[in-house]
């Protein structure tokens, strides 16, 4: 599948965020780089024993049969596990396909979106921005920027919110600055601060794209650069980018939906989000985590304000993010947030811990900080989280992880999953069509719907290449290589206002802009 398609793929399942800011690169400044991590590859000695929190062990080959039973059990598609015990590498494997097309295997090497585990690298970025006093936590972060914070097209709908002055760096990494999770999402699909910044938790992607602004705009340097220099070529990830590179086209997996069904490959981004455009590598993202793990590339004592509690949560659920309701379920494990990670405590020390969740993807990862025991765990598939339960259990007798509150209902204990949509081309006057020609909003890209002869095509932006739909009603219409699908809402004079975007369950309108 091409570029384009993978683009406009993206729209239907996920909404793009991006700034009109354009970051100027600065050649002047180098970054001394650390060794490079080594990690241990696939083919671990059977007589290796991997040690749990309670001290039991638990062999290669007793890992790999729980690990395949479970997939099989919740038709996950494409699974990587990388384990350690005192900070070192003992155990990482991948499992299953990257594409059930072609039935190519996933390794180690290839690529899958990070999802949200971009947020913690990015995290580690702005921690080693803090030690070298570039960047002040407890500072406003409007006074950083180089022209009035309500004059940037992002953030002018807060012209009117004066709370906008009291956010910080503490506050978008800790997600308490009152702002959404993603403005798209929301009624009106305009940015608001929903609370006091500071108050309470509130997960917010928008919170890590505006620190993102903050960031490139100190630095005067783009976040693909900034984590090129600081993270990736440190500690070695070296097929690790916020963007996609020509070069991964030899290794990359699709996504799969909850029916098994691909999503398409990978959507290839650009520009670069520090929300979750990273696209990793089970071996390059266990190299991350060996850096966490073992305080490489921060001081101690920064490291510790990293992962020290900055707001103690009370949410029922993390999602959706801006629910009022509360629960005292999770007081015995002390569940909070540090700057960039959750954190919880147990009988065997503090957890920190990471999601990366989008459609066809699911990450995970927790490690024990005083054991420096850790998992992680990445999927290539929409059903990945219905395993964490078990798959923490078992492998890590790790009973404390908070399941209900990440979302992660048990695959055994989820509802008879509804029949996937199935889409029948129909005939219809075609000259209906004509009325749906023209160009839709998804900021901050712009749909071109076009007529092919009986049916239409949607191509995002200017790239060349289209995606055919074909009609299934006078106003619905599908794509028949991947599972999307729009209707067009029309407004109360009838005529065409608006395509309304469905996948996987989420529905995002699109306003006609001619």
């Amino acid at each position: 599948m091409n570029r384009s398609m993978n683009r406009i793929a993206y729209l239907f399942v996920a909404v793009v965020l991006s700034f009109t800011l354009k970051a100027q690169n600065d050649s002047s400044a180098t970054k001394t780089y650390l060794p490079k991590i080594v990690v241990k590859s696939e083919g671990i000695s059977t007589d290796v024993r991997i040690r749990r929190l309670d001290g039991s062990t638990i062999s290669p080959s007793e890992i790999s049969e729980t690990v395949t039973r479970l997939m099989k059990e919740a038709n996950v598609t494409g699974m990587g596990i990388s384990i350690f015990n005192d900070g070192q590498v003992v155990y990482s494997k991948t499992f299953g396909v990257r594409d059930k097309d072609n039935d190519l295997p996933l390794t180690e090497n290839t690529i899958i979106s990070a999802a949200s585990f971009t947020k913690v690298v990015f995290a580690y970025l702005v921690m080693q921005l803090v030690e070298e006093r570039i960047l002040n936590l407890d500072k406003p972060v409007y006074e950083y920027l180089p022209i009035p914070f309500t004059e940037y097209d992002a953030y002018k709908d807060l012209k009117d919110d004066p709370r906008y002055k009291k956010i910080t760096a503490r506050m978008l990494l800790s997600h308490t600055s009152g702002l959404p999770n993603i403005r798209q999402f929301e009624k009106d699909q305009k940015l608001n601060i929903y609370f006091e910044p500071g108050s309470r938790f509130a997960y917010s992607g928008e919170g890590i794209m505006l620190l993102q602004l903050v960031v490139e705009s100190i630095t005067k340097k783009s976040i693909q650069d900034l984590m090129q220099d600081h993270i990736l070529q440190p500690f070695g990830m070296t097929r690790t980018s916020l963007i996609w590179e020509n070069r991964f086209d030899d290794n990359y997996s699709f996504p799969y939906n909850e029916d098994g069904r691909s999503l398409g490959p990978p959507e290839k981004r650009s520009p670069a989000m520090a929300a979750g455009s990273m696209l990793t590598t089970l071996h390059d993202f266990t190299s991350f985590i060996y850096a966490v793990i073992n305080n490489i590339g921060l001081k101690k004592k920064t490291r510790d304000i990293m992962l020290s509690k900055q707001i103690k949560i009370f949410s029922k659920s993390q999602f959706p993010t801006l629910s009022a309701e509360t629960t005292e379920k999770n007081l015995p494990i002390n569940l909070s947030y540090g700057l960039g990670w959750g954190l919880y405590w147990t009988p065997y020390g503090k957890a920190f811990f990471k999601e990366g969740h989008s459609e066809g993807w699911r990450n995970y990862t927790v490690c024990f900080d005083d054991q420096k025991t850790g998992i992680i765990i990445m999927t290539n598939s929409s059903n990945g989280e219905g395993i964490y339960k078990e798959l923490l259990e078992s492998l890590l007798r790790n009973t404390f992880t908070p399941i209900q509150w990440e979302g992660f209902t048990p695959y055994n204990e989820l509802p008879p999953r509804k029949p996937p949509k199935e889409h029948k081309e129909v005939t219809i006057d075609y000259q209906l069509l004509d009325q749906y020609i023209g160009r839709y909003s998804v900021p901050p890209s712009v749909l071109t719907i076009s007529k092919e002869g009986n049916h239409l095509s949607v191509k995002q932006d200017e790239e060349p290449d289209k995606i055919d739909i074909f009609p299934e009603s006078d106003k619905d219409f599908f794509a028949k290589i991947m599972d999307i699908w729009m209707t067009f809402d029309t407004d109360k004079q009838g005529k065409v206002s608006a395509i309304i975007l469905h996948s996987g369950g989420t529905d995002i309108r699109a306003k006609r802009i001619e």
